[in-house]
């Protein structure tokens, strides 16, 4: 059904607003849309200006709809697992955003965003004295977190310098109080303590809400002109650390050793005396027991020791002399002509050596012993003749 068709009743509709029939004018349309666009930027609208005076009030009303919706949309904002927020509201602390999804008014509220979690790192290098008045080059680095957004964001104009600061005065005082060799060789950690320590202090005070992790010293040396001086100065302590680890290690090994040896020699001084006692002992009671056979048998006894006692002579001999009482001759016994040479029980260090077995011996001296009687028996006949 067109506009301009009848029917209903009622004349023909004009879609622009209008009585007149037929197609709209299109420079009539022109000329309204003209007159709206004037109304809503402060012009006139000629005839019209009731009705341009109200869409120019629409359109502004949509246009502060919009204005909002987007001044509300940018206020979204999200807050990170590791992150705490510090809101100011018109310059001053309102409230500490926790993680999530959160909205505030911009323009009024000023959002500040502190990660919590991170550990950060600062270097810092400074030329000092030490107690004994030498100069040390001294490197140091520092992690910290931040534990007190609140402080961090509010207290502090900067935190960070704050801490420079505080770093390099903690440094000073604690190599201050150390000397040089302290500093240039085994102090570094227990200096790196101290340091940590001091500076906590300092920034606590300060409010910096800033906690320090770590303290590293990395490096510390002598200024570049006295080098080469030092390097010899280090050189020599590290040659007599080394002496006296091989002075430690060579008294490691001698003195077990000695001591070893000493309770060797005590072990077989111990032995020794028991082997003396042991023997005196067996001697003694051996002296007992030839005591008893002696008083049962005297001569029998006598002789027997005589034998012995010869044996243990010739053993150690391979010659015999004997004087012949009442003449001039002497008789010359070579035993070891006598044997005959070698054997197979041939033993170094004894008669059997010599080539003469205990047997032998003993007949050789029972032999000698024999021929003694009976020159002494010849004797006492021809002196009692």
């Amino acid at each position: 059904m067109s506009w301009n068709e009848p029917g209903g009743g009622k004349g023909p509709r004009d879609p622009w607003g209008g009585k007149d029939q037929g197609p709209p004018d299109l420079d009539e349309a022109l000329r309204k849309l003209q007159n709206q666009l004037n109304g809503l930027f402060g012009g006139r609208s000629g005839g019209r200006s009731g009705k341009s005076g109200r869409g120019a009030a629409g359109l502004l009303g949509i246009a502060a709809i919009v204005a909002i919706t987007v001044w509300g949309l940018l206020g979204l904002t999200q807050i990170g697992e590791q992150e705490r927020a510090v809101v100011l509201r018109l310059g001053e602390y309102d409230r500490t955003a926790q993680p999530g999804l959160f909205w505030y008014p911009r323009g009024i509220d000023t959002l500040t965003r502190v990660n919590i979690t991170q550990v950060r790192s600062a270097q810092f290098r400074e030329t000092m004295l030490t107690q004994d008045e030498n100069i040390v080059d001294v490197s140091m680095s520092v992690q910290y977190v931040i534990n007190d957004p609140i402080n961090f964001v509010l207290e502090v104009r900067d935190p960070e310098r704050s801490l420079q600061h505080a770093a390099q005065s903690a440094l000073r005082h604690v190599v201050g109080e150390s000397t040089m060799g302290l500093v240039l060789t085994e102090g570094r950690a227990e200096i790196a303590v101290k340091v940590r320590e001091r500076l906590q202090q300092y920034l606590v005070a300060y409010t910096t809400g800033i906690n320090v992790q770590k303290v590293n010293i990395d490096d510390a040396s002598p200024p570049s002109q006295v080098q080469e001086a030092f390097d010899d100065v280090i050189k020599a302590r590290e040659d007599e650390e080394r002496v006296k680890n091989e002075a430690e290690s060579y008294a490691n090994g001698i003195v077990p050793e000695a001591r070893g040896r000493a309770q060797r020699i005590k072990e077989e001084a111990e032995a020794y005396r028991q082997q003396v006692i042991a023997k005196a002992t067996g001697e003694a009671q051996r002296f007992d027991q030839l005591l008893a056979e002696y008083e049962k048998a005297p001569e029998v006894t006598r002789e027997r020791l005589y034998i012995d006692a010869l044996e243990s002579v010739l053993a150690n001999t391979s010659k015999v002399m004997v004087d012949v009482e009442g003449g001039n001759n002497m008789m010359y016994l070579p035993l070891d002509k006598l044997a005959p040479a070698g054997g197979n029980n041939a033993m170094p260090g004894n008669v059997m050596s010599r080539g003469l077995t205990s047997q032998q011996l003993r007949e050789v001296t029972d032999a000698v012993t024999e021929q003694l009687r009976r020159d002494l028996g010849s004797r006492n006949t021809r002196g009692g003749r």
